[in-house]
């Protein structure tokens, strides 16, 4: 759980779909939601809500339109709700752990995936507090696991709350999966639409690595290599996150790290290819191809420009910039 504010970022496959509710509870950070609740489908944000704005709004056009007026109210009312409980549950930790002021972050992630091709499921229940592992729960036996001395209270209460566990189950186990199912075919028929990436090459100095940098791509599925005389090369390579763009679109690096004389003195080649596109997207790793802020190159400012986009953008201030 330590990673999970990030982890739902990250590449799915083609087969499997996803449905995640983050809700983060903070005290002691200025100028910052006291809560805040996300939904997250594939990776993209679908939903949102904070302590500030006390309002369940849509991220994407199409999910706007899956649901009616209703789901909006009903959820609106829902989240102030477990904002009020998530306050109650950072008072309880803190004193469990007995501390008083500074920092205190509690975190609750539950969802499920489903794989289209298979049929598996996985449903999950996990909370944190303070960057570690506090509560789970096991859907085999429908109890909860406690890693904390300071969480055994509350896992023998839940526990012995047979009616709630059940309701997880069935949750986790049914409805979750059928909320992924409607979400994934609405998104499906709502937008049918593809968007080719822009590639660049990136280098900071001669000495770092290169990065190959697709932007502006849809869907979200995407996969990015690197070839080595037209072989696929796997070596000295590192791949990034892919990222949501503020217009829906999304970006996604991968680094190669190797000398300049041997990419000099082969053909490396940087391949993207977007689901639903038929045409890879091809960038050959040569000099004139290269941005750089090094040399003699007059693109220094472009460079700083897709640098900055690369940058990991704080969800909060996201949010806060699209009200």
């Amino acid at each position: 759980i330590k990673s999970f504010i990030l982890s739902y970022y990250f590449f799915h496959f083609a087969a499997s779909h996803s449905i995640r509710y983050v809700y983060t509870a903070t005290s002691g950070i200025p100028d910052f939601p006291e809560f805040v609740n996300l939904g997250i489908l594939d990776g993209m944000q679908i939903d949102y809500y904070d302590s500030n704005t006390k309002k369940v709004v849509p991220k994407q056009d199409w999910m706007a339109k899956a649901v009616g007026s209703d789901y909006w109210d009903r959820e609106t009312q829902n989240s102030i709700g477990r904002e009020k409980s998530f306050k109650a549950n950072i008072d309880t930790a803190k004193q469990r752990f007995n501390q008083t002021g500074g920092v205190h972050v509690a975190q609750m992630m539950f969802g499920c995936e489903w794989d289209d091709e298979t049929g598996v499921t996985r449903g999950f229940n996990q909370q944190g507090f303070d960057g570690e592992d506090f509560i789970s729960f096991d859907l085999k036996t429908l109890t909860w696991i406690a890693p904390k001395p300071q969480a055994v209270i509350t896992k023998n209460k839940w526990d012995n709350n047979k009616a709630g566990n059940e309701y997880w189950k069935n949750y986790l186990t049914q409805e979750c999966i059928d909320w992924v199912k409607k979400y994934v075919d609405y998104e499906k028929s709502s937008l049918m639409r593809t968007v080719p990436p822009s590639v660049s090459l990136l280098q900071k100095t001669p000495s770092s690595p290169v990065t190959c940098h697709a932007t502006g791509f849809y869907p979200r599925r995407v996969h990015v290599t690197w070839k080595k005389d037209g072989q696929d090369h796997h070596e000295d390579v590192e791949m990034g996150e892919t990222l949501q763009n503020d217009d829906g679109t999304f970006q996604t690096s991968v680094h190669l790290n190797v000398k300049p004389e041997e990419w000099k003195n082969n053909k490396y080649q940087c391949v993207v290819q977007v689901s639903g596109i038929k045409e890879d997207f091809i960038k050959d790793l040569t000099e004139d191809e290269l941005l750089s802020n090094w040399g003699k190159t007059n693109r220094a400012g472009l460079l700083v420009i897709v640098a900055a986009v690369i940058i990991g953008v704080v969800i909060w201030k996201k949010n806060r910039k699209g009200e």
